[in-house]
């Protein structure tokens, strides 16, 4: 096992990201394509939604938009819309496309969404595969993404960001919402210090987990990547004005825009 692999599973084996799971597109089409995955998963979404209010809030407030601009935006693995939901309520103006690739949690966006039924629209897209639905147009004022990029290994991430920037307009933004591992042992060991002091049933979980736990947990963490290499794939995809908007232990909100002329093809 590679030492960045080694040092990851042992200082972060722990039950709070397992319950920190978002579900994009992975290997557990189990998971995400299950009325029994969707409906566990939707059980405790209450309660990981309730640390991210001011995540989502935040990445809202960074698109370059005023209060009555009317834009379309595209959020990327947005399971039942909460990152999109952000959005719409901070520009009512604003339209939203989302995209998931389990069709049990498109089911359940749109009892999510119900308040917002003329102001989104659904599509199915496998991240993984690159094939973009032809209702996703070229020129898209910006597009978002939570807590699903790092299921996907290093060469997707970097194929992704490309794609990203290919369907947006000039000018149009990124925002990824995502947790990242560290290169440092003693940051990672810091972080998990952090982590168990705000969650003292932390190390109990992560010692108790049950073999499917365990499983999830394995699958969830092995693409996850340092912060930097992201930041050095989205500028050869030909963003600019790039930053890390957010850094709270291992979660970040970076991004950037696409310049109002030029860039590389895709």
């Amino acid at each position: 096992m590679p030492e960045l692999a080694r040092l990851w599973t042992i200082a972060w084996a722990s039950g709070a990201i397992f319950a920190d799971m978002d579900h994009c597109n992975d290997a557990d089409d189990d998971i995400w394509k299950s009325d029994e995955g969707i409906s566990q998963w939707i059980s405790t979404a209450d309660e990981r939604e309730r640390t991210r209010v001011g995540h989502r809030r935040l990445m809202a407030d960074l698109l370059p938009f005023g209060y009555e601009d009317q834009f379309t935006f595209l959020d990327l693995g947005a399971g039942t819309g909460a990152a999109a939901r952000a959005v719409l309520d901070r520009y009512p103006k604003a339209q939203a496309i989302l995209s998931d690739y389990s069709l049990q949690m498109i089911s359940e966006a749109h009892r999510e969404l119900s308040d917002y039924k003329d102001r989104y629209t659904y599509v199915e897209l496998d991240l993984a595969s690159g094939n973009w639905r032809s209702e996703i147009p070229f020129d898209l004022g910006a597009v978002i993404s939570s807590l699903c990029v790092h299921h996907l290994p290093h060469e997707r991430k970097g194929l992704l960001f490309r794609e990203i920037f290919a369907h947006l307009e000039p000018g149009g933004w990124y925002l990824n919402y995502d947790p990242v591992i560290a290169q440092d042992p003693e940051v990672q060991a810091a972080w998990l210090r952090a982590m168990d002091r705000r969650d003292p049933a932390a190390a109990e979980k992560r010692a108790n987990r049950s073999p499917e736990e365990q499983r999830r947990y394995e699958s969830h963490i092995r693409h996850m990547m340092p912060l930097a290499p992201q930041i050095e794939l989205l500028g050869a995809a030909g963003f600019e004005a790039i930053d890390v908007f957010l850094k709270e232990l291992d979660h970040v909100i970076y991004g950037g825009r696409r310049p109002m002329v030029g860039g590389p093809a895709v």
